[in-house]
């Protein structure tokens, strides 16, 4: 499997850049000719893992990195990583059960993972308490694009 193209975002963990990495993510793809709707599962899963890394990572109001990596394969899959060097993950399992959130009652609805793994073909969690965490997801697309 050969790669057709690659980038690397870093930026700073406010929510204001959950946009940025939901355009990104969308741009990058756009040269393989998603449907809508794969641009769709793309942008809001994309989204979901940055949320996750402003609210849980560094706790909203403190600051850190993020990094958005993104893969084009030439057999159409495409691959995203969202980083953080954050606080981590005590159990990953308990984490990706749905309504599971460790954030004020009321405030989370505890389905970033949830939303995650329904929109993308593969979902993978690398977390070690107090180093971060790595979301890795792959998309397949749809058709074929003479890659």
């Amino acid at each position: 499997m050969e790669y057709v193209n690659q980038i690397r975002l870093e930026m700073q963990s406010c929510s204001e850049n959950e946009a940025l990495a939901r355009t990104v993510a969308a741009s990058f793809v756009a040269e393989m000719d998603p449907t809508m709707e794969e641009l769709t599962e793309i942008r809001t899963a994309i989204s979901e893992a940055v949320s996750n890394a402003v609210i849980h990572a560094y706790g909203g109001d403190r600051k850190g990195l993020i990094i958005l990596e993104a893969a084009l394969l030439s057999d159409g899959k495409v691959i995203f990583s969202v980083e953080d060097k954050g606080r981590g993950i005590e159990d990953i399992e308990k984490a990706r059960e749905p309504l599971f959130t460790t954030g004020p009652a009321g405030e989370r609805s505890g389905m970033g993972f949830t939303v995650m793994e329904s929109f993308m073909d593969k979902l993978q969690v690398e977390s070690t308490p107090g180093r971060g965490t790595r979301i890795t997801m792959v998309k397949l697309l749809d058709r074929s694009y003479g890659f």
